[in-house]
């Protein structure tokens, strides 16, 4: 279907006329794997022993990462989710590193005669990774789709909705339950992000260290809907980049380690971090973080991410809503609606090449 050619239910012509999902992609065939790799650290030289060891995390899931998948079935309820709400607007995908990529879908985009597009990028934080690289993308590929590329403007931070917080909360709650019963009341949560250069964290957001307090925040208002709880951590996963780069700690296997020395009855893992189950958490939590626990001896249950759970669809409905000025932004606790609209500098690079993360 052509932009063009549509408009709202009520026959109003719309003030944007494409929604794009913009994610991180991954490798869905064991030979695309370190392709893949190069592709996400083209220009930081890496050595190939260092790609060759992240691809054995792949290789052990057949060399398929679960994003695509997760992406395709998000958009199909999305899609769904939008005709509910009395919104036609064609979708569309684009990966930053694997097919589709982005580049190829704005291209898309623009010989389908989409003038002005909203975008989700599949990340609830800023920083400059998960939040002004991805606008990058976006600029980059409409410069790569030449002088037809449609506008293109990112939906807001969202860590602190309701539609991310509420199902992080069931899934906290339901792998608590897993637990033995010997961990019972006091059992302790760990909520886990992706690890950022300490540089990067503190050029985040418009008055910098925004990831951590919103990873704080986000955790807290998890945790605060979770009865029997004993301790409340924040830790991090999927640490890349030399050793002489300061990155956001404690691990997640040296959190685990230090609990463990203390007594802890039982741990339930948070990935607060992340939207839906994708390689950094099947790998670094369902396999090295269960690893380290069963090493312990530290019963461990892990917590699901939202995904497709409908309030997370729903959430993804009304920001869409909110950019049109049908609805107000909500926000629980107390940091309130994240910013609309990205200022200028904010999310910097204040970091050197080589620290980029990896998955």
């Amino acid at each position: 279907m052509r932009a063009s050619s549509w408009r709202w239910l009520d026959g109003s012509v719309p003030s944007y006329d494409a929604f794009l999902l913009v994610s991180f992609g991954g490798p869905e065939r064991r030979e695309d794997v370190i392709p893949f790799l190069q592709n996400v650290t083209r220009g930081r030289n890496v050595p190939r022993q260092r790609l060759e060891q992240v691809a054995e995390h792949y290789y052990q899931f057949g060399g398929v990462s679960p994003i695509n998948q997760q992406c395709r079935d998000l958009l199909a309820a999305v899609e769904k989710d939008f005709v509910s709400a009395g919104i036609e607007l064609p979708a569309y995908w684009g990966n930053r590193n694997a097919d589709p990529l982005l580049t190829d879908t704005v291209t898309a985009m623009a010989a389908d005669r989409v003038r002005h597009a909203i975008a989700f990028v599949t990340s609830a934080y800023s920083s400059y990774s998960s939040c002004r690289q991805y606008l990058e993308d976006i600029e980059q590929a409409r410069a790569q789709a030449g002088p037809g590329a449609p506008e293109i403007v990112k939906l807001r931070p969202f860590f602190n909705h309701p539609g991310f917080v509420e199902p992080l909360a069931d899934a906290a709650r339901a792998a608590a339950r897993a637990l033995p019963a010997a961990a019972g009341p006091g059992f302790d949560m760990v909520f886990t992000a992706h690890s950022i250069p300490e540089a990067m964290a503190a050029a985040s957001g418009p008055s910098g260290s925004a990831y951590q307090q919103q990873l704080a925040e986000a955790s807290r208002l998890v945790a605060e809907r979770v009865s029997g709880v004993g301790s409340v951590q924040l830790a991090y996963q999927s640490r890349s980049g030399p050793p002489s780069v300061p990155w956001l700690g404690p691990g997640v296997s040296d959190c685990l380690a230090r609990l463990a020395d203390q007594g802890s009855p039982g741990v339930v893992l948070v990935p607060v971090g992340f939207v839906s189950d994708h390689m950094e958490v099947v790998y670094d939590l369902d396999v090295e973080a269960a690893q380290t626990a069963r090493r312990l001896g530290l019963p461990l249950a892990r917590a699901a991410t939202p995904g497709t759970d409908s309030r997370f669809v729903s959430m993804i409905t009304e920001l869409v809503r909110e950019r049109l000025g049908e609805v107000t932004p909500r926000a629980l606790g107390d940091l309130g609606p994240a910013l609309r609209t990205c200022q200028n500098g904010c999310c910097g690079m204040q970091r050197p090449a080589a620290a980029r993360p990896t998955p």
